[in-house]
């Protein structure tokens, strides 16, 4: 049977994590901008897919869609002892190296399962400009096969965060944007994959495009 909601140590250990470093940290030193919070559901498994250019990215994203959500982590972070059990709580999942589509998909799917919001990144990849340039199917794929919507996310300034030769974080304006629900895929079939991936796509890069 399929969880309505992420276990309930979970959901504490994320609002005491978002309330004491993330959110402080996001609006007093980054001045952070959310817009579209309102779009996110609450409750049930979800898919945030997003664009990505910075380590910072998975806890901002979490921080602002309101709710934990779940990303991969590889599976050396999960041999350490206290490491593993901090992680797993707070919704990572491994992954292993050279196998990463098949054990991420499977791993995805058993979170979608538990009620989790499991979090994409769409090009697989940091990019130096936070945009999409080949997206991947695996997002639709996931939603295919669990029949859960999509949820655009826009991360705007992240990549300016940290640079070379400057190992502390900079205070950069950093805003975040969320977009409207997008239907999962119908079918496994390539062609429909392609079309909701670059729906996704379309709809990072028009919030992006937006600016501060």
């Amino acid at each position: 049977m399929s969880r309505d909601r992420e276990p309930f140590a979970s959901l504490l250990l994320y609002h005491l994590f978002k309330w004491s470093v993330v959110s402080p940290m996001l609006h007093l030193y980054f001045r952070g901008r959310i817009y579209g919070a309102d779009q996110v559901p609450m409750h049930g498994p979800l898919i945030v897919v997003t664009n990505h250019a910075s380590d910072f990215d998975p806890p901002i994203v979490s921080n602002c869609v309101g709710r934990p959500v779940s990303f991969m982590a590889k599976q050396e972070l999960f041999r350490v002892p206290v490491l593993r059990q901090a992680i797993r709580l707070y919704g990572a999942y491994p992954v292993k190296r050279g196998a990463a589509d098949r054990s991420a998909i499977r791993a995805a799917l058993q979170q979608l399962e538990q009620g989790w919001s499991v979090g994409i990144f769409l090009q697989g990849t940091r990019t130096p400009d936070a945009r999409i340039p080949s997206p991947k199917l695996g997002a639709a794929l996931i939603a295919a096969h669990a029949q859960v919507p999509l949820l655009p996310v826009s991360l705007w300034g992240t990549q300016a965060i940290l640079r070379k030769k400057h190992p502390l974080p900079r205070p950069v304006p950093v805003t975040v944007r969320i977009g409207e629900l997008i239907s999962p895929p119908t079918s496994t079939r390539r062609e429909e994959l392609q079309a909701i991936t670059q729906q996704c796509t379309n709809a990072i890069h028009d919030l992006h495009d937006r600016g501060r």
